[in-house]
């Protein structure tokens, strides 16, 4: 069987449009998860009751598949509410829940790697937690976490086709729409991985470039 790149080029207009809706996604869900998860990241190292709705959090999120929380909120939630909710609205509440655990994580990992001594300066000087954490602490954990944020967008970036699961039109949904219209799935899933890696490279490129400019700041 013959390779068709007809075909390929013929897919890439509903293929691009599948591809557009999965960056929309993808970049919601990462902006409401940094929210998120700087949150609980803060929380997790606090001394207060709040650490362990924080811990539960992440370890409930990091401990099931992503596809089991899509289901939960858009078969599970609704069938509690009595109402339902839209496969976008579900799409992006799953993937930013999702993505909050990890980021969480990220957090945390960053605020510690901070000098303790910095803390007790800023105290010292009659600094609250939250000026500390706002004016010294968080500004340089931002520019020590920047490679691994980059790493979950494009992790997310590459989960979100589990929303396909739900109906949502993102990229693997169209792919899967164009396979059973032609029956020329390799050709097909071919476009949807070249894509994919266009998507995925260029992320990281940026994330490269957003960290080397970081380094120069710092130098400077």
């Amino acid at each position: 069987m013959d390779f068709r790149w007809d075909l390929v080029w013929e897919s890439m207009p509903l293929l691009l449009e599948g591809a557009w809706l999965t960056v929309k996604l993808t970049a919601i869900a990462v902006f409401f998860g940094i929210i998120i998860g700087t949150i609980m990241g803060m929380l997790r190292i606090t001394r207060t009751p709040f650490r362990y709705l924080a811990a539960v959090y992440i370890d409930f999120t990091r401990g099931t598949p992503l596809l089991v929380q899509i289901f939960i909120i858009f078969y599970g939630i609704p069938a509690i509410i009595n109402t339902s909710l839209p496969a976008y609205l579900s799409a992006v509440i799953a993937l930013s829940f999702n993505s909050g655990a990890y980021v969480a994580e990220i957090v945390r990992a960053g605020i510690q790697s901070i000098d303790k001594g910095q803390v007790e300066a800023a105290q010292s000087l009659g600094m609250t937690y939250t000026q500390t954490m706002k004016y010294i602490i968080l500004p340089q954990t931002f520019r020590r976490i920047v490679p691994p944020l980059g790493n979950e967008f494009i992790a997310l970036l590459k989960d979100s086709s589990l929303v396909s699961a739900i109906a949502l039109e993102e990229l693997v949904r169209k792919g899967n729409i164009i396979m059973t219209r032609t029956f020329r799935p390799f050709e097909v899933w071919f476009a949807v991985a070249l894509i994919y890696l266009i998507m995925t490279f260029t992320i990281s490129r940026l994330v490269a470039l957003a960290e080397k400019n970081l380094r120069v700041g710092d130098s400077a």
